[in-house]
């Protein structure tokens, strides 16, 4: 068994809504499997193995991987499912690559597949049984009152992310007329992609200013919606990757990093508390991936970037702990095109999760969307030649971080 060097060969996606009713969930993933498929002109028995991955709990709905085997093509195949909270498509990117890189006999192709049905279940259901955990914690610790109510004040994702609004906003002067610049790029870039779910192509900062607060400074027209969708990705070695796509999307760098928990630790501590924007995770997943795909200067050496940012301030912020704009500048960028689709730096020319969330499908569609643009074949294919290129992921409780660096050519160690 040897190390093999792994490519992204072909990407697919479902279209994308608030409710799939016309399918049910097997259905959805396989309408990406096809299209991922169908792109590489391939068969399904082409492929080695699979790997998928979903949140079962925000569906109500468990252990996938078994009533879905014929719809997933693993029928007398090697199966893994992955989950990680909103870290899980990302999750399953890395884990389809180490399957080809770790140079498996008999394992030269896989399909990463991740999806999420929302409109089976309910998030919010699913996401309390992270409370739950954190309150047998609290009684086991004998903590007071006072600590607990601090521990699950935060108020959910949208509560998580006005704290990392607000504090972004107070240290970089930016303004929630920058957030809105934000939301209107994403949701204009989702318009020019067939499978995203917000398309606003006259979407304007006033419109988004005139909706209401949901938690300050957090608009109604700055949330990520809730999404049915799913997204395939085919990875293989390097020797069939070159005879199935003229340019392949070469992995040169992974990572996955999950500092101290967040918002809801223990007694309420950790860096979330005291610095909300402060994503250490982030910052060492960049080191990491960057260190693995030779980059030294990820603000001169990296053409594209997909980051994983259901709201604005978010997107802002991780360009920065990413290494791609200097502390504090981000949203400057915004404001003189750095990051538009004929930008120096093109962000989100999908829509980002801001503007399509399929909480299992989202980090795996930023390494998706990431590949298609070294490919040369994104629906909203930037001008100019991307070289390098970058799929992020976020999720647990603010604390976790994937990150995968890919390349129009191989890394040579």
């Amino acid at each position: 068994m040897s190390k093999q060097q792994a490519a992204i060969v072909s990407a697919g996606f479902c279209e994308h809504a608030s409710k799939r009713s016309d399918v049910n969930m097997a259905e959805m993933a396989n309408e990406a499997i096809q299209d991922c498929l169908n792109n590489a002109n391939i068969e399904m028995d082409a492929v080695d193995a699979i790997v998928m991955g979903n949140m079962p709990a925000f569906e109500g709905a468990n252990l996938p991987e078994l009533w879905m085997t014929d719809w997933v093509g693993a029928r007398d195949k090697p199966l893994i499912r992955v989950t990680t909270g909103g870290t899980t498509g990302g999750s399953v990117a890395i884990a389809g690559y180490y399957h080809v890189a770790a140079g498996l006999p008999g394992i030269e192709t896989v399909l990463a597949v991740a999806f999420e049905q929302q409109s089976c279940g309910n998030t919010s259901v699913g996401l309390s049984s992270v409370a739950l955990g954190e309150i047998s914690i609290v009684n086991a610790l004998g903590l007071p009152a006072e600590s607990a109510m601090r521990i699950f004040g935060a108020g959910a994702a949208i509560g998580i992310a006005s704290y990392q609004a607000i504090n972004y906003m107070k240290r970089s002067g930016c303004t929630e007329e920058d957030l809105a610049r934000v939301v209107v790029q994403n949701r204009r870039n989702a318009a020019k992609n067939w499978w995203t779910h917000l398309k606003m192509p006259d979407y304007t900062i006033e419109q988004v200013m005139a909706t209401p607060y949901v938690s300050y400074p957090l608009r109604f027209g700055m949330v990520t919606p809730a999404s049915d969708g799913a997204c395939a990705v085919l990875f293989t070695r390097e020797e069939i990757a070159k005879d199935t796509v003229d340019i392949p999307a070469y992995v040169n760098g992974v990572s996955s990093v999950a500092n101290e928990t967040g918002i809801v630790g223990y007694a309420a501590a950790g860096a979330g508390q005291l610095d909300p924007c402060e994503q250490l995770g982030a910052v060492e997943s960049a080191k990491l991936a960057y260190s693995q795909a030779g980059i030294s200067f990820p603000e001169k050496e990296i053409d594209y970037a997909e980051v994983y940012s259901p709201f604005p301030n978010q997107e802002l912020m991780w360009l920065e702990r990413l290494g791609l704009f200097k502390e504090n500048t981000a949203h400057l960028r915004y404001r003189d095109g750095t990051t538009a689709p004929n930008g120096e730096l093109p962000v989100n020319c999908s829509g980002g999760v801001n503007s399509t969330n399929a909480i299992g499908a989202s980090g795996l569609e930023r390494v998706a969307e990431a590949a298609l643009q070294i490919m040369g074949k994104a629906e909203n294919q930037v001008p100019k030649t991307v070289h390098t290129s970058i799929g992020h992921g976020w999720g647990g409780c603010i604390n976790f971080v994937t990150l995968t660096v890919l390349s129009d050519q191989p890394r040579r160690k």
